[in-house]
């Protein structure tokens, strides 16, 4: 596929057109501006559902632990899978496939393709290990546990929605650590009782806040490896500790 060929961005039928050729401020959703989409290219910026706003992190209750808005999404070329579906597919909890199947739950990214979530009344907050959860569907190909079928991306975090701190992506060589897309996901609510939440058990690619020195984040931007020949396609992001548990 070429790189860095022109980005179509899509979003929600409840989406704000931004940058697309024409005058207009983008949204003030306390999320900061789409990611870049490219040479060429444009986003539409906006959401689904209820997220939090910019300013101090409160808690109001128990506060919604899987990502219940997309924020924004630039799709790169390659791959429209799950964007007839979009933005529902992404929300909620994973439906994984197991070690050795893709779960076909999923929105593809495409090349070089970027997408942001939040969490209605709720922050991912640093704790003892892993913070948050995000489910692709890598799967395992034989007995080799360095032969998995990985897409990866570069995760970064936010609390404001405008200042972003990336975890470091290993992509050169298995184990992909500080990448998502490279650990199978085995929750799936509709099929299993194997709790979401619990890293060891629920598959998914695992984040410590502590390790970029962030010790809360309310937004997740997810972006897809570009120049790469299999693309990120997104299940869910949950998260393990949570400001409203």
């Amino acid at each position: 596929m070429s790189l860095r060929a022109l980005v179509v961005c899509l979003c929600s039928s409840a989406a704000v057109l931004s940058g697309c050729g024409g005058a207009g401020a983008p949204p003030d959703d306390g999320a900061g501006e789409p990611a870049a989409a490219g040479a060429g290219g444009s986003c539409l910026s906006g959401g689904h559902g209820g997220a939090p706003g910019a300013g101090e992190a409160a808690c109001g209750g128990p506060g919604a632990r899987f990502a219940t808005r997309v924020v924004s999404a630039c799709f790169g070329p390659g791959q429209g899978f799950g964007q007839d579906r979009y933005p529902d597919v992404v929300l909620g909890p994973p439906k994984g496939g197991g070690c050795c199947g893709g779960s076909l739950d999923v929105l593809s990214l495409g090349d070089g393709g970027s997408i942001v979530v939040a969490f209605e009344g709720n922050a991912i907050v640093d704790g003892p290990g892993a913070d948050f959860l995000v489910f692709e569907n890598a799967f395992g190909r034989g007995d080799d546990a360095a032969s998995v079928f990985a897409e990866l991306a570069t995760v970064e975090v936010s609390e404001d929605g405008a200042a972003w701190s990336a975890f470091p992506c290993a992509a050169d060589r298995y184990p992909y650590d500080g990448c998502a897309g490279w650990r199978p996901v085995h929750a799936n609510p509709d099929e299993n009782d194997i709790d979401p939440l619990d890293p060891p058990s629920a598959g998914g690619d695992p984040f410590d806040l502590a390790e970029i020195g962030v010790s809360l984040a309310r937004f997740v931007r997810i972006t897809d490896r570009a120049g790469t020949p299999d693309v990120f396609d997104l299940d869910a992001v949950g998260i393990v500790h949570a400001l409203c548990p």
